[in-house]
């Protein structure tokens, strides 16, 4: 292959004549070259920096295309997690909640974004939780998941009937949500379905069942408890994650998390002994972390100051 010196024969004109060419070999194309390395990260440092406001990605929800809209309803739920948002836009939660309870019948991923964004409200409108309540019926689970997971962030009180209802469901995603969110909102009765949840055929759903309980005080998911610090039982009964996540210490950390919220109880006290293992030699680094925190939550609890004046 020529070099581009060589393409063309060798001329007998001076130094002048020649410059030209030496000038596009040596500047005119590294300076191109340059000029779209830079025109390309600016590009990209345009896509990056640019802001789009909620209500341009409530437009695009309204009017835009399919591959459009339920990409910024997912962008709105993300810049919803925003604290300064809301104050920005004063009129967004109302916004918010009419596109959602527009969006029926709509994609589902629509209506699942949206339905985090409006759960992300720290000031939602009075109908919010109205509107939240009638998605329940929506024939996506998915969608009825996020729909949980809104009603239990607005933290209403007076819709916990209607969550625990929905403890019926044949899906297990939807019990596991329905006992979370009960175990984040005010009691209002929901102790009878957490309970009964303790038996669910779904291991997770038990879990989530036994930490609401200990949420509320309430200590007879202790024996699910125990098992949940077990690494060798959870082990069996979490499925692998392609992530880095550690499933398996999320869900011991979860466990030991719920035991320190029963520290004044008698329950409490009686996993103290698997705690102190874990925190002297689980090979989780976060585990041990977390059961280091329990031992001091114990020890804090009367019944733990009690045991240890008698030691």
């Amino acid at each position: 292959m020529q070099k581009l010196g060589e393409r063309e024969p060798a001329r007998s004109d001076g130094p002048l004549a020649v410059a030209p060419a030496l000038s596009v070999q040596f500047f005119l194309i590294p300076l191109a070259v340059v000029a779209v390395v830079v025109a390309i990260y600016g590009g990209f440092r345009w896509m990056v920096v640019d802001e789009r406001t909620p209500e341009e990605y409530l437009n695009d929800i309204r009017s835009g295309g399919r591959d459009r809209r339920w990409p910024a309803a997912y962008e709105l739920s993300r810049i919803m997690a925003g604290q300064e948002t809301e104050a920005r836009f004063p009129g967004l939660g109302p916004a918010l909640v009419r596109a959602f309870a527009d969006s029926e019948g709509d994609d589902p991923r629509v209506r699942r974004y949206l339905a985090l964004a409006v759960g992300r409200l720290e000031s939602p409108p009075a109908d919010a939780g109205a509107a939240l309540t009638e998605a329940l019926d929506d024939p996506d689970s998915e969608t009825v998941i996020s729909v949980l997971w809104a009603l239990a962030s607005l933290g209403d009180p007076s819709v916990v009937p209607r969550i625990a209802g929905m403890y019926q469901s044949q899906d297990a995603g939807v019990r596991k949500m329905v006992v979370y969110a009960l175990g984040v909102t005010p009691d209002s009765g929901a102790h009878t379905t957490l309970r009964a949840a303790l038996d669910d055929p779904t291991p997770d759903v038990q879990w989530n069942a036994a930490v609401s309980l200990a949420r509320h005080g309430d200590g007879r998911g202790a024996t699910i408890l125990r098992r949940m610090i077990d690494r060798d039982y959870v082990t069996r009964q979490v499925t692998p994650s392609e992530t880095a996540v550690d499933l398996v210490g999320e869900v011991m950390i979860s466990g030991l998390r719920a035991v320190a919220a029963l520290g004044a109880m008698s329950v409490g006290e009686n996993l103290r002994v698997p705690v102190a293992d874990l925190a002297a030699a689980d090979k989780s680094l976060k585990v041990r972390q977390a059961a280091m925190e329990t031992l001091e939550a114990l020890e804090r609890s009367p019944v733990g100051r009690d045991i240890a004046e008698r030691q």
